[in-house]
């Protein structure tokens, strides 16, 4: 099965990206009407802080998860399975990383192709078998193919924006307030509460279907649907059977994991991955279509 793009979810994941964009301009245009210039400061020097981090992204997310860099002599087998599943993708072999953590999980984080990291948690490998864990990691390469993290980190630029705004609009428009200015800074807000809110569904959305499409390329890179079927089967069933306490620290990384360490409670709108079932379904679908190609 050769490596090709799913127009479908591509054409959901543009839609999105447009709509992001064009809220984009919209809240811009009304940060430029309707802030004052400490405002638009505050918003400039945050879009450059927030450049910083993406191009740091690879270190960052390693050190936030307490990750250790391992080389080939402490994990000769996972170092092998990531060469060879770079070479399958055509991509550079990333950075590979150690997780001490009895949560079963992975991830990917990075700028580029060239500049990404691979991370496993020890819970991971103690409960996969190696076609299951070479699934897991060829999901993680897709992403890093896919360049997701680049998207969705820009992508989150918006929402977390606009939370800023709204959370510091009071303080920032207290001097206009006080000169009778007072109504632009509640349609700040109100604007900022609209586009926080719309964005962060609409950043989910790009998420989830994100999440399709990388399942899709560690079909593809491994020949092997059912391998990662089978590990997102036993990574979700190992989740759930995880206390509460050992993943308060963790469910805030949900973006990055293959598996989000908890549902929220509003449900899948909010999710920032697909129900597993159905993951799992559409992976079946593949193996079917390799076994008739």
């Amino acid at each position: 099965m050769k490596w090709k793009a799913d127009w479908g979810l591509r054409l959901r994941m543009v839609v999105t990206m447009f709509l992001l964009f064009a809220l984009f301009i919209v809240f811009a245009g009304a940060l430029l009407t309707f802030t004052s210039y400490g405002m638009t400061t505050i918003v400039f020097m945050f879009g450059l802080f927030s450049l910083g981090q993406w191009y740091f992204s690879d270190k960052l997310t390693l050190w936030s998860m307490g990750a250790t860099k391992v080389d080939e002599n402490e994990y000769p087998q996972l170092h092998a399975a990531v060469e060879r599943l770079s070479q399958q993708a055509d991509l550079p072999k990333p950075t590979v990383a150690v997780v001490d953590s009895g949560v079963p999980n992975a991830f990917a984080t990075g700028r580029s192709r060239s500049h990404a990291a691979v991370c496993v948690t020890t819970g991971l490998m103690q409960s996969l078998n190696q076609e299951e864990l070479e699934g897991v990691l060829a999901h993680e390469l897709a992403h890093i193919k896919n360049r997701d993290m680049t998207v969705m980190t820009f992508a989150g630029f918006l929402s977390t924006l606009a939370f800023i705004v709204l959370r510091w609009g009071w303080l920032f428009g207290g001097g206009r307030n006080r000169q009778g200015g007072g109504g632009h800074i509640f349609v700040t807000i109100a604007i900022s509460l609209v586009v926080w809110i719309v964005s962060y569904l609409l950043i989910r959305a790009l998420s989830r279907y994100r999440e399709y499409a990388a399942d899709r390329g560690a079909a593809v890179i491994t020949g092997r649907p059912s391998a990662l079927a089978s590990a997102l089967r036993k990574i979700s069933g190992n989740v759930d059977r995880v206390p509460d306490d050992d993943l308060r620290d963790q469910a805030e990384m949900n973006a990055f994991f293959i598996i989000p360490i908890k549902s929220g409670v509003v449900g899948r709108l909010f999710s920032t991955h697909p129900p597993t079932e159905k993951r799992i379904e559409r992976l079946r679908d593949l193996e079917r279509e390799m076994e008739t190609a």
